[in-house]
């Protein structure tokens, strides 16, 4: 007996199911994956948490009340940036452009984006001080100050994945080109 719930080749039609819509436009959306370097790290803060929040426990139970709710503090704090760390990045819809950093959140309107382009240039290999040659996803304003690199290919996301990186690249640009006018 085959299980068809299993199988990827199995024909819509025939198991009366209808196929998976588009995602919506108007909804924001990352145009690539999380990168391993970016998962791991937050997967190791998150351990960390549950490491912290086990001795916040047996603080509790050793019966100070002070210490048990620092280390519930610090494992909070801990658990947000973890999050954060799997937030951040770039994401588009047709309303625009936004880059979500650490602490903090840019959106751009597609009109106030001159050109979206990918520039070889000094970048910083895992957001680290240390500088290495490589590609970078730089937007030019119409107005305004140089906007920060967007992209790297030395990033949490892409260290290692070049063609992720180019076809990256490649679809801000066509999200650029086609909501701009």
């Amino acid at each position: 007996m085959p299980l068809a719930f299993l199988s990827a080749d199995r024909d819509a039609a025939a198991t009366g199911q209808e196929a998976v819509p588009h995602p919506d436009p108007t909804q924001w959306r990352r145009p690539y994956r999380l990168g391993p370097w970016r998962v791991g790290i937050a997967a190791i803060a998150l351990l960390i948490a549950a490491y912290m929040l086990i001795s916040a426990l047996i603080i509790a139970m050793a019966g100070t009340l002070a210490g048990t709710s620092v280390t519930v503090a610090i494992a909070a704090l801990t658990i947000l940036f973890s999050l954060r760390l799997l937030r951040m990045g770039i994401w588009v819809s047709t309303r625009g452009l936004r880059r979500v950093g650490l602490l903090t959140t840019r959106t751009l309107r597609w009109r106030d984006i001159a050109r979206i382009s990918t520039v070889q240039q000094p970048v910083r290999w895992l957001g680290l001080p240390r500088g290495v040659q490589g590609q970078a996803v730089q937007i030019d304003l119409r107005q305004g100050e140089p906007l920060a690199t967007l992209l790297t290919d030395h990033s949490l996301d892409f260290l290692g994945r070049q063609d992720l990186f180019e076809r990256a690249a490649d679809v801000l640009e066509a999200w650029a080109a086609e909501n701009r006018g």
